[in-house]
């Protein structure tokens, strides 16, 4: 797999939430570090996603914010 984004993240799919339309993917970096990712039902099923499979999250953004309190 070669991508142009430079964030992908390795992890484990930990949780599959389906919807009508779309899915919540929770991916598990560490632990107690998820990322989560709303894709589409189309998504879930052409790239056979199932809880305990090892997934990428990628990330390809021209901003990203910080914040602090």
């Amino acid at each position: 797999m070669k991508l142009s984004a430079r964030n992908v993240l390795p992890g484990v799919i930990r949780k599959i939430e389906r919807g009508a339309v779309n899915a919540e993917v929770v991916i598990e970096l560490a632990p107690a570090l998820n990322v989560v990712s709303v894709v589409t039902l189309d998504a879930i099923n052409s790239l056979k996603l199932k809880v305990g499979d090892r997934a990428y999250a990628v990330v390809k953004a021209s901003s990203v914010m910080i914040a602090v309190d």
